[in-house]
């Protein structure tokens, strides 16, 4: 590194935040995630602060990477103390530390392990999540399993402040581009858009423009350093927000971070025409901060006076700053099976390089160092506050089981061991053809052990399985059984086509032989279910039918059989999750708990009524210290639109590793 001496945008300047501090610096129960690279949280900045670290699949300690760096220059523009040399926004709110970006594997990520740390913040219970980062899309669209996370967060009411992006183009970012997100771009000390901050039709409707130039922050050793980009300018919207909130708490308020999201847009300065500028590079404007907070005190229905329209932007002042030197990222395709989130910094020497980077669909944080600022722009490289301790560490996934060797040594050894197929002449075994592995478990059944077994959706594992205790022998004979049963033809009584795996989040990783690193859960013996879809609507269909007369059985039998299968295909595409949030372990057993589901099914069918739409929402009524959501399956008639629509609920309690349905199934008819 070396020390300049450059000009540095004084954030305690920003217009009206003087005022906003002037009534709270934060509040202990307001809870920010950041979602970003491993914090240094010894810097003298965070003498003081309240933050916790998330155990996630990043377990290295902050080091002299560019991870680092990033993820502690963000974390201390939202949290450094005012005794310190690092101002931060909201010093007095709490802090998740959730690191998502790693400097060994070169910042890689996938969408999955996003969504994953999301919902890990949001069962931690944060208020607003920052990410300074995304992934360049065409679309707009992200991995269904990021688009349900977000989605969580705003039926939890948690709101997701994301980077717009560097690639200095009319293009969008995931997470930045989807619905109920916050996006934010960066602009300059005179409140125009950098030409690197990225601008598209869906950021004038959901996002915003923050000071990006020259952000002071700290910097690994204690130092401090000046950073560019909208991965700083992002922060500064998120500690706003973290700000308002603790204001709503203070007047004895709910905290709605959706209501600030929309106050934050309402207020935003709009762009002038006469300035020559192009409009559509100011997103849904800029951030004005006591036209936000005169909403805020109003309960956001106020008008905004031309006091609160006309603040002027700041302006630079001269500090002392460490700078990091320009130096290479060296990004790589580092082979994983879904999108990758690779953070970078965007220094001179790399853009070469991230020209070349669209087929590794890389989610980067958002940021430039100001010597690579140019003015042609960079070239496009294609609830409560948190719990402190405890994110709830059940989980009770559906997909498929494999295997993994993790090492070349530990697949050599089963090479070596597993004895030769039968055959004129006889040939070696593969121990990547599972049913030569299949052959050789059930004789040596010990090797189990030996295996990384793995939950995959489609072909992306998302946790390792390993069994512990005295029972652990049982669950290595259903992971046996489960892959023996995968490669059996779907026709056949014992094909499988899906497993269920209830368990608890170990706390430990593993890195599987492509380097991808997966959580580790210890199953349930007693809740590892492995079906076909055809055995299953066969027995549920069966149960459903001594409820009716024998005709009417026989009559709505083919029709109840394709309504619940499509019901169970449906759970599993449409809504296929990780498994780890409330919601989403009473939406998989109740997938796996098809029976219910073949109830209200063979009922509806018999009316002439076709499923619509499956929900989940927290249930009114529960035991006491339960868990308990309820599954709505929706239905409507196909031929009259005017007809009222069918609801049947049935509540399931996820407060164990085992979920259980409590009550009974209840129906009744609605207009819309």
């Amino acid at each position: 590194m070396a020390v300049t001496q450059k000009n540095v945008t004084d954030i305690s300047a920003l217009p009206g935040l003087d005022k906003l501090w002037s009534e709270t610096q934060g509040d202990s129960q307001i809870c920010v995630a950041i979602l970003d690279g491993p914090v240094d949280q010894s810097h003298p900045c965070f003498d003081g602060a309240n933050l916790t670290r998330v155990q996630t699949t990043i377990s290295e300690a902050a080091s002299t990477g560019l991870m680092s760096s990033h993820g502690t220059h963000i974390t201390s523009i939202i949290f450094g103390q005012h005794h310190s040399d690092v101002l931060g926004i909201a010093p007095g709110c709490r802090g998740l530390i959730v690191p998502v970006f790693s400097d060994h594997s070169r910042g890689s990520l996938s969408q999955i392990d996003l969504a994953r740390a999301i919902n890990q913040a949001v069962e931690a219970g944060a208020h607003v999540i920052n990410i300074s980062g995304g992934e360049l899309t065409q679309s707009g669209e992200a991995d269904p399993i990021l688009a349900n996370a977000v989605r969580s967060c705003t039926e939890n009411n948690v709101l997701i402040v994301a980077a717009a992006g560097n690639d200095g183009c009319e293009c969008l970012h995931v997470p930045a581009a989807l619905n109920s997100v916050l996006a934010v771009g960066a602009m300059n000390a005179q409140g125009l858009p950098f030409d690197f901050s990225n601008w598209g039709e869906t950021y004038q409707t959901q996002g915003i423009l923050a000071p990006g130039e020259n952000i002071q922050g700290a910097e690994l050793g204690g130092d401090i350093a000046l950073r560019s980009g909208t991965s700083f300018a992002t922060p500064i919207v998120s500690g706003i927000v973290a700000l308002l909130l603790s204001v709503q708490r203070q007047r004895g308020e709910k905290p709605d971070p959706h209501a600030i999201r929309e106050a934050l847009l309402q207020s935003a300065l709009p762009c002038n025409p006469e300035t020559g500028s192009d409009c559509r590079r100011f997103l849904a404007g800029s951030l004005n901060i006591p036209g936000v907070h005169a909403l805020i005190a109003q309960g956001g229905k106020t008008e905004l006076s031309e006091e609160n329209l006309e603040q002027p932007m700041i302006q630079p002042s001269e500090a002392t700053c460490l700078e990091l030197e320009a130096s290479a990222n060296p990004l790589s395709d580092v082979g994983v099976l879904v999108p990758e989130v690779t953070p970078s910094e965007l220094v001179s020497g790399t853009v070469n390089h991230l020209e070349n980077t669209e087929k590794t669909m890389t989610i980067m944080p958002s940021q430039l160092t100001a010597p690579s600022v140019t003015s042609s722009g960079v070239v496009a490289s294609e609830n409560c506050g948190c719990s402190g301790v405890g994110v709830k560490s059940l989980v009770y996934a559906m997909g498929t089981v494999s295997y993994d060797f993790g090492t070349e040594a530990r697949r050599d050894s089963f090479k070596q061991l597993m004895p030769d197929v039968e055959g004129n002449p006889p040939f070696p075994a593969n121990p990547y053809v599972v049913s030569q592995m299949v052959d050789y478990l059930e004789q040596n059944p010990y090797e189990a052990k030996s295996l990384i077994w793995t939950l995959n959706l489609e072909l992306t594992p998302i946790y390792a399985i390993e069994p512990v205790g005295s029972y652990a022998e049982l669950a290595y004979e259903h992971l046996i059984s489960a892959i023996k049963g995968q490669i059996k033809p779907d026709n056949d009584p014992d094909y499988v086509s899906r497993v269920s795996i209830p368990g608890v989040l170990t706390g430990k990783t593993v890195r599987l032989f492509s380097g991808q690193v997966v959580p580790v859960i210890a199953p349930e013996v007693r809740g590892m279910y492995e079906w076909n879809v055809n055995q299953l609507v066969t027995l549920a269909v069966e149960a459903a039918r001594t409820a009716m007369p024998q005709a009417q059985a026989n009559q709505q039998e083919q029709a109840t059989r394709a309504s619940l299968k499509e019901f169970l295909n449906r759970m599993y595409y449409e809504f296929r999750n990780l498994g780890q949030t409330s919601q989403e372990r009473a939406l998989n057993f109740a997938a796996t708990n098809a029976f219910q589901a073949a109830q209200a099914l063979t009922e509806a069918t018999g009316k002439g009524m076709q499923l619509d739409r499956i929900e989940t929402e927290k249930s009114p009524f529960c035991r006491m210290d339960s868990d308990c959501w309820d599954v709505k399956l929706k239905f409507f008639d196909p031929e009259n639109d005017r007809r009222a629509k069918k609801v049947f609920r049935f509540t399931v309690d996820v407060s164990d590793q085992m979920p259980v349905t409590i009550g009974e199934v209840r129906t009744w008819s609605i207009s819309d």
